[in-house]
C-alpha cells in the first residue's frame, strides 16, 4: 500500500485554457497590459496564482487580488473542468489497494467541486488547498502524518506537472512522479531531476505498483 499525492491543475484537472482566460481576465480587470500566454506558466519557478500574477507583469500590491480574481472565475465557472483522459480509470484503480490526496494551489472548495462532478469523492481520503496553511512539501507532510499511521507507509508518491512539485516532493522526502501532459514542458520539468517522468496516466499503475 502507498500513499498517492496528486497535484490538481494540470494533473487531474484539464485548466489550462481556463487558466489563460483567467489569468488574461485578471489582468484585464486590473489594468495590466499583458497578453498572457502557455510561456507565463511554463517558466515559472513555483506553480501558484501568486508567481503566475507576478510572471504577468502584475504589480506586488495588486498580487493578492489576482489570485483572488483567478479563484473566483474558478468558483464560478458553471461546470467543473474536465479530467484529463484515463485518469478517472487510474484513480479508481489505485484507490482500491492505497491512500489518495490532493496537494494544490487551487481552492479546496474548487477541487472538490471537480471531484463531485466526476464521481470521485469517495475516492480521496484528503484536500489540501490554498487555503490550508504552509508549502506544498509542508502540505505533503501534513498528508503523510494524517493519513499514515505514524506517519509511515512502504512508499509515498507526489505526482506533479510542474518543477516546483518535482522540487516540494524532493524537500518532502517522497519519491516524485512528473507528468508531461500538464503545464510545463518536459524540459522544465526535467531541471528537477524527478524520480519518474511519465507521458500517460496508465503509466501512473506501472510505476507505483511495479
Amino acid at each position: 500500500m502507498a500513499l498517492i499525492i496528486f497535484d490538481y491543475d494540470g494533473v487531474l484537472a484539464d485548466t489550462l485554457d481556463d487558466l489563460l482566460d483567467f489569468g488574461q481576465e485578471a489582468c484585464n480587470k486590473l489594468g495590466v497590459n499583458h497578453l498572457v500566454t502557455q510561456e507565463d506558466l511554463n517558466n515559472l519557478e513555483v506553480m501558484s496564482f501568486a508567481s503566475y500574477g507576478q510572471a504577468c507583469e502584475v504589480p506586488e500590491h495588486l498580487v493578492n487580488e489576482f489570485v483572488k480574481i483567478c479563484l473566483n472565475f474558478f468558483a464560478e465557472k458553471e461546470t467543473p473542468p474536465a479530467i484529463f483522459t484515463g485518469l478517472s480509470r487510474v484513480i479508481r484503480h489505485l484507490s482500491i489497494n492505497h491512500t489518495l490526496a490532493i496537494v494544490t494551489t487551487n481552492s479546496s472548495q474548487n477541487v472538490n467541486a471537480f471531484l463531485v462532478k466526476h464521481g470521485l469523492e469517495s475516492l480521496i481520503h484528503a484536500v489540501y488547498g490554498v487555503d490550508s496553511p504552509g508549502s506544498k512539501a509542508q502540505k505533503i507532510s501534513m498528508a503523510q502524518n494524517r493519513l499514515l499511521e505514524n506517519g509511515k507507509q512502504e512508499s509515498v508518491f507526489m505526482v506533479g506537472d510542474s518543477l516546483s512539485d518535482v522540487l516540494a516532493a524532493k524537500e518532502a522526502s517522497v519519491t516524485s512522479i512528473a507528468v508531461t501532459w500538464g503545464h510545463q514542458s518536459l524540459q522544465n520539468l526535467l531541471r528537477g531531476n524527478p524520480d519518474h517522468v511519465v507521458s500517460s496516466p496508465q503509466n501512473l499503475i506501472e510505476i507505483i505498483e511495479q
